[in-house]
């Protein structure tokens, strides 16, 4: 499988924010975004998901069969909001997830005790501190199988040992042939990654 951009152009509110974005990524491979805030990094990781049109260019998935035939069909985006209900149990965002995303991966449980969440599913999800809620929708990732990660800034509001389980998971998800875009201020911990710095917007 392979995730191709060519030539990416985005706007924001009409103005163009970045364009002329290009890379492939095969299966295995991490692709790590930089720049100072209103580069684009944002918008750049919200088109290759398809949550906005691409201004110019196109993104496309290579070799994923009928079942990942498209980016919005094989990509997990995890964006600065952790898209949870909060009146909701952790448990029962999760399952939602779980079913909604098709392919099942990681039971809820067993997602929860990967984040170091275990035995916390009960709990409405808007208890939670900043930190376990960056955590909880970190196991959305995890309960359902999906070959793209997505991730916009995905360490933001956790502590030292939940940024290296979170590498660990990263790793892991490289190594049975996933793809990982991430958006970054600080380092992930993925050696041998990619690099795509943007500049700011003129």
């Amino acid at each position: 499988m392979r995730l191709i951009a060519e030539n990416l152009g985005g706007e924001r509110g009409g103005e163009t924010v970045f364009s002329g974005i290009g890379f492939a990524l095969e299966k295995g491979e991490a692709l790590i975004v930089t720049g100072p805030n209103g580069a684009g990094k944002s918008t750049l990781l919200r088109v290759l998901a398809g949550l906005l049109p691409a201004a110019e260019g196109r993104v496309r998935v290579e070799g994923g069969g009928e079942e990942f035939s498209s980016v919005a069909s094989t990509a997990h985006y995890l964006g600065h909001l952790n898209a949870m209900k909060t009146a909701l149990s952790v448990d029962e965002n999760l399952g939602f997830w779980r079913a909604f995303q098709g392919e099942p991966g990681l039971v809820v449980e067993e997602a929860l005790e990967t984040v170091g969440l275990g035995g916390l599913g009960h709990l409405p999800f808007g208890y939670l501190s900043t930190g376990q809620k960056r955590r909880a929708s970190i196991a959305k990732l995890l309960v359902s199988r999906r070959p793209i990660w997505l991730l916009d800034e995905p360490t933001a509001g956790l502590d030292k040992a939940s940024e290296e389980r979170f590498a660990g998971l990263m790793k892991g998800h490289l190594e049975d042939g996933g793809i990982v875009v991430a958006a970054t201020h600080l380092p992930l911990g993925l050696e041998g990654a990619k690099a795509l710095r943007m500049g700011m917007a003129g």
